[in-house]
């Protein structure tokens, strides 16, 4: 019941004074594309009815936000159109990461069958161990509570809380990790793209403090 309480504060922190949807449901300014081959946004995103964007997965890459953001919850929503695969959230890009297909930053997971995973990216970090194997080319802290993401084709729920380096992440209401002394501790907001196309609606930050 704890765990289904805090994702529900989140969500009315998420809806309530100060809340900004990142997306306009216009076009994509604010956001910025890194890609390799190189891409226009347009070759990657579409903005569909009702506050959806379209995500095509491909070519691999990103698109943040040109904002950086430090004390914050961010509300995300995600589905697979298709055969699942693989994306992620990435929090605090660092600044001079456009350089780069996989950038500094935090990635919460979003790959079907690992909601929840966080992934210290390049030269990212926190306190807390890793559950890889030792010299793993994918570094991971898996997520911590039984799966619980939806069948394949409804809408996921994530819920990421992120202040001064401790970051939570929700999904689905199920507290799934907690990591402290994250760096970089602030950053742009983005999303991957790892080939597998998606969608995703309310993206939604409220500053804190």
């Amino acid at each position: 019941m704890r765990k289904l309480a805090s994702a529900a504060i989140l969500m009315l922190a998420a809806q309530g004074a100060g809340a900004v949807d990142l997306f306009n449901g216009r076009d994509f300014s604010g956001w910025e594309l890194q890609t390799t081959p190189s891409a226009t946004v347009a070759d990657a995103f579409r903005m569909l009815p009702d506050g959806v964007i379209a995500s095509a997965g491909k070519p691999s890459g990103f698109l943040a936000t040109t904002d950086n953001f430090r004390n914050y919850t961010l509300h995300v929503e995600w589905r697979w159109t298709g055969k699942p695969g693989n994306s992620g959230v990435l929090l605090h890009i660092s600044p001079g990461a456009f350089d780069r297909v996989w950038p500094v930053s935090l990635q919460v997971q979003t790959k079907n069958g690992n909601a929840g995973d966080l992934l210290p990216m390049a030269a990212g970090s926190f306190a807390e161990p890793l559950t890889s194997k030792p010299g793993a080319e994918t570094r991971i802290k898996a997520h911590t509570a039984a799966d619980s993401e939806k069948p394949v084709g409804e809408w996921n729920a994530c819920d990421i809380v992120s202040r001064d380096g401790t970051v939570e992440v929700t999904v689905n209401g199920v507290l799934q990790n907690r990591v402290t002394n994250v760096s970089p501790a602030s950053g742009r907001i983005g999303f991957q793209l790892e080939g597998t196309p998606y969608e995703l609606r309310r993206v939604v930050l409220t500053p804190l403090d």
